[in-house]
């Protein structure tokens, strides 16, 4: 892979613990804890975490500032919502994290359904939920460029809006980059238009490459003013020291969670998400497909990111993601439990191979 590829984990952002198999701590959510994973990170060739939204969660905004005031290159993905936030409240917030962190600073913007009244909002049908969702990202990306911003929409209006302290723009990032995912036909128009990175669950490569490809003519038809958009795989890694110790644990897992019930293994309630149904009608074609993409873990409930496992050893699974990377994915955000230890055996044996393969 070249230099251009990044490389995120994913740092859990929970007040229950034992996420997905994590081991069961009382001090799971400490800053401590959380920093400890945040360090480890950059010791271990990580560019940054993916940090989790929810209502029910820790506020992940405030998660992200602690942890970047106690590192020094880790940079945070921060999942955050619409109507959650309003645009100018985002904008400053960003822009000053931005500021004290010396430009560390990723946003991934979320649009799937959530507890959605419990903090207040309210939203319409899907047309409305994404449309809403592209007036933020058009408007969020305005404040941190322009002076005295008006804004009339549907959704959002704004007189005379400075947002201070400004972005320091660097050439090869203007502004925050921001991250959106979403497999509807209303996610992907707004993705072609707003996003900077489009992240896909791990799909075979066939149907990534499809999506990419209407993703692309989308673009064109929407007449994109943004650089290109680029393309990121947020996926479980199941990395083991050989190809039958990874598939042996990996069943062995997959058991486990037979046994334990889906209520211990999905992060919320079963979502009804195009792109999560997606993962789950894989399972039609079989438990693996692609030589290692493993889909029997979304039989038992394993959600989102944990639906489907690329399961080998460092070489199978880097072997893998190279193939995705040669249909265009650029940003990877990788996981597997226990947090803490797989960040650091991946980071030792698959981030190497990932950087030395072109």
């Amino acid at each position: 892979m070249t230099q251009q590829s990044e490389f995120l984990w994913y740092i859990p952002n929970q007040v229950v613990a034992g996420h997905r198999g994590e081991p069961v701590r009382d001090d799971h959510n400490s800053l401590d804890t959380l920093t400890s994973h945040a360090k480890a990170l950059e010791e271990h060739g990580w560019k940054g975490a993916l940090l989790g939204a929810g209502w029910g969660r820790p506020d992940t905004f405030t998660v992200a500032t602690a942890l970047a005031a106690r590192t020094k290159t880790f940079e945070p993905l921060i999942a955050i919502r619409p109507g959650y936030w309003k645009p100018a409240n985002l904008a400053a917030s960003i822009a000053t994290l931005d500021h004290l962190s010396g430009g560390r600073v990723r946003i991934n913007i979320v649009s799937g359904q959530d507890s959605i009244a419990a903090y207040g909002d309210q939203e319409g049908d899907q047309a409305e939920r994404y449309g809403r969702t592209q007036e933020f990202m058009r408007l969020i990306r305005r404040l941190w460029s322009e002076d005295n911003v008006t804004f009339k929409g549907q959704h959002y209006w704004l007189d005379n809006s400075t947002v201070t302290p400004r972005i320091a723009a660097r050439p090869d990032r203007p502004t925050p980059k921001l991250y959106f995912g979403g497999a509807s036909a209303a996610a992907e128009r707004v993705s072609a238009s707003e996003a900077d990175i489009q992240l896909f669950w791990g799909e075979p490569l066939e149907g990534i490459a499809a999506r990419i490809d209407r993703l692309k003519q989308l673009s064109k038809n929407q007449d994109r003013d943004l650089p290109p958009l680029e393309f990121g795989l947020r996926i479980t890694t199941f990395v083991r020291d050989t190809t039958e110790q990874a598939w042996a644990e990996a069943e062995a897992k997959v058991a486990e969670m037979a046994k334990a019930g889906k209520n211990d293994w999905v992060d919320e309630r079963r979502p009804k998400a195009v792109g999560q149904q997606r993962l789950y009608d894989l399972q039609n074609q079989g438990d693996v497909l692609d030589e290692n993409l493993y889909t029997a873990p979304g039989k038992f409930g394993g959600g989102g990111a944990g639906t489907t496992w690329l399961v080998g050893s460092p070489a199978d699974v880097a072997r893998s993601l190279k193939r995705y990377r040669d249909l265009g994915i650029t940003h990877f955000v990788l996981s597997d439990t226990p947090y803490l230890r797989e960040l650091s055996r991946q980071g030792d044996q698959l981030l190497p191979l990932l950087r030395e393969q072109a």
